[in-house]
């Protein structure tokens, strides 16, 4: 879930004027075409140029959307789900609760409309080094994020220590998660691999 970049929705919508709309679309025919390249002939054997082609746009097209080839793969449309579900949780709930729910009830929302490339992306951060890299830039923007929604809630600072654990602690539990459900082939059902992930979390961690 967490991006070296964030952009906008991932779904044109009627809200939007034509030109954010076109590049949307723009957007996700690069995204696209590099995915299809990616799986056919490795990711560090295809060059921007090669993305380009297959998408029926200039390199500098690209390089416009996606500043590096690893944005192509590590830049989404999450965090603002993320937040939105965070914000919508019940006020008299506990931060913490919030938090958990808010995340859990974000991801399925991913499962459900972008299955296809949340494997895709999560199978080449697991395989590539310079994306793994990469993506722990995208955690630390995400953590920003929650820490400003979870400072809200509890009326703390975005910089307390003990709101900053909080959110390390759920953004790297599911980020292990997301790596455990790679390496056993993607096959397991992610959704409860998360319900599992973070009730590790609420019960104080014990086993």
């Amino acid at each position: 879930m967490a991006s070296a970049q964030t952009s906008s929705p991932a779904h044109p919508g009627p809200g939007l004027g034509l030109r954010e709309r076109k590049k949307i679309q723009t957007r996700q025919a690069i995204r696209r075409a590099a995915y299809r390249l990616f799986e056919k002939q490795g990711y560090d054997a295809t060059p921007v140029d090669q993305i380009a082609e297959a998408a029926d746009v200039s390199p500098s097209t690209v390089f416009r959307y996606f500043p590096t080839k690893e944005d192509i793969v590590l830049t989404d449309e999450y965090d603002p789900v993320m937040e939105a579900a965070v914000r919508a949780r019940p006020a008299e709930e506990s931060p913490v609760e919030a938090i958990r729910h808010g995340v859990r009830e974000a991801l399925q929302h991913i499962i459900d409309t972008d299955i296809v490339e949340l494997r895709q992306r999560t199978k080449l951060v697991r395989e590539v080094p310079a994306l793994r890299g990469r993506s722990a830039e995208g955690q630390a923007e995400s953590a920003v994020m929650l820490c400003g929604v979870l400072a809200e809630r509890t009326g703390r600072p975005e910089d307390d220590l003990e709101v900053r654990v909080v959110i390390a602690a759920v953004l790297g539990a599911m980020q292990e998660a997301m790596m455990h459900w790679v390496d056993r082939g993607q096959t397991e059902d992610l959704a409860g691999l998360i319900d599992r992930t973070l009730d590790v979390l609420g019960r104080g961690l014990t086993l």
